[in-house]
């Protein structure tokens, strides 16, 4: 049975191996109730399709570096993330991220040499495996309707990411995105605490586009996912206030950044 490569591979993924009705034909899934994996992740990949649902409970911001993605800030330093207890299980409302809902399933290049995706899966994941009782991923050696299902929400996932990168690119294209910083002054502190190593679009850069260039954006759809972004930003208070009521809170001027490094989607 062939193992996708072990390094190189994304957030949360153990391992990948590719679904086949030989080796996976008695395989069944079984729901889970908490995603230990994701408690210690602030940082989650975005796709612009989620924007809109998104920037309701979480900051939207894009991660430093030349590759910027977009992420969904679930806490403000490394390893907390306020939504989730230490076991995994949502302690309140929030938005899942597709990336999230995916695990664990992906596809994935067999080859490097070869364009063709196939549906692979983390054979580390507790929600797979050759269960007496679940959901079959094979019916008469044929994929299930559950697995068809699974295969159209990661085809769907790839297109959005897609979409993704070419927003991306774009506001790169016109200089729109810039470091950003964070200052959040509370009682507990005489100086604020100041969060860097983050992206963010400029609204001055943004106001003073060119006719052609607004016009541009604003046919391309592009407009109100910068406006959602931009409105996210407003919740970086409540994570922070999260985090303090959480007993996660900073006692001191924090030396780690909100999203120090890029993340890799």
């Amino acid at each position: 049975m062939a193992s996708a490569p072990a390094n190189n591979l994304p957030i949360f993924y153990n391992d990948l191996i590719p679904l086949n009705s030989q080796d996976h034909a008695d395989y069944k899934t079984q729901p889970v109730d908490s995603a230990p994996f994701l408690a210690n992740q602030h940082a989650i990949p975005l796709t612009v399709d989620e924007f809109v649902s998104a920037q309701r409970f979480t900051p939207i911001i894009f991660s430093a570096g030349a590759d910027s993605v977009p992420l969904a800030l679930m806490g403000l330093n490394e390893g907390i993330n306020v939504f989730l207890d230490d076991e995994g299980k949502l302690n309140g409302p929030a938005y899942v991220p597709a990336y999230v809902r995916r695990y664990p399933w992906m596809l994935a290049k067999l080859r490097p040499d070869i364009d063709e995706l196939s549906l692979c899966f983390d054979p580390t994941s507790p929600a797979l495996g050759a269960f007496e009782e679940g959901q079959p991923l094979f019916e008469d050696g044929k994929p299930s309707e559950l697995t068809e299902g699974v295969l159209k929400f990661c085809e769907d996932f790839e297109q959005a990411a897609a979409r993704t990168g070419q927003f991306v690119r774009d506001l790169q294209e016109m200089d729109l995105l810039m470091d950003g910083e964070v200052a959040i002054q509370t009682p507990i502190n005489d100086q604020p605490f100041v969060y860097r190593g983050f992206r963010m679009v400029n609204e001055e850069k943004l106001r003073d586009l060119r006719g052609d260039q607004l016009r541009k954006i604003n046919q391309s759809g592009m407009l109100p996912l910068i406006h959602a972004h931009l409105f996210s930003l407003q919740l970086m208070r409540e994570i922070f206030e999260a985090q303090v009521s959480q007993g996660k809170g900073p006692i001191a001027v924090p030396a780690a950044p909100a999203a120090p490094t890029p993340v890799e989607a």
